[in-house]
């Protein structure tokens, strides 16, 4: 998995709920995202700059986050993001703290390869899940998970259930589809007709 340095700003938490939405104003009118490490000994409050998330947030890959927050380096990974609903500005970042003892639990993209039966025989191939979660150290967690189709016939699916990947636990449902290669109309007339 590739590595993303980002640097940020400690942050100061106001007791007052009035002075914290003032504040948390201010940052976002001067581009700053607040932003919260967790996992470890402590909580960190942290501003980061919205053009230095940008490559880290609007992308389809994934990123093991190495922070620099007022000096401190921290290795992460991006836990959730908060959007403003209208203007799909970033208004809030999580980042839970990674070791190599502890595994975590982070959406991995899915890569299709080969070229199925099924299509050939005139199906179309989907794709139903572009993500699957992963559970396993962070260092092992691959960039995409690369699926073989070349089986796949006309009409049939695979399953979460029938994957594996080692050194990964895949978390979602086993019954869940991954990718399917459905019948199209033409197909369907062809296997009338015959």
């Amino acid at each position: 998995m590739k590595t993303f340095e980002l640097e940020g700003k400690g942050r100061e938490i106001v007791a007052r709920s009035a002075d914290q939405k003032r504040a948390l104003k201010a940052m976002r009118k001067n581009n700053e995202i607040p932003a919260v490490l967790y996992g470890g000994e402590k909580v960190t409050h942290f501003t980061v700059t919205k053009e230095a998330v940008r490559k880290l947030v609007y992308t389809p890959e994934i990123f093991v986050v190495e922070l620099s927050i007022d000096g401190n380096k921290t290795m992460a990974i991006v836990k959730d993001m908060q959007f403003q609903p209208v203007t799909d500005e970033i208004l809030h970042m999580d980042f839970l703290e990674v070791s190599k003892d502890k595994a975590v639990v982070m959406e991995v993209p899915v890569v299709l390869e080969g070229h199925a039966e099924g299509v050939k025989a005139g199906g179309k191939l989907s794709l139903q899940m572009r993500k699957l979660k992963v559970k396993a150290i962070y260092d092992q967690i691959p960039e995409k998970l690369t699926i073989n189709v070349d089986h796949l016939g006309l009409g049939k699916t695979m399953q979460v259930g029938a994957l594996h990947f080692e050194g990964l636990e895949l978390m979602n449902a086993k019954n869940a589809v991954v990718c399917a290669v459905q019948l199209t109309r033409a197909a369907r007339g062809a296997q009338a007709k015959g």
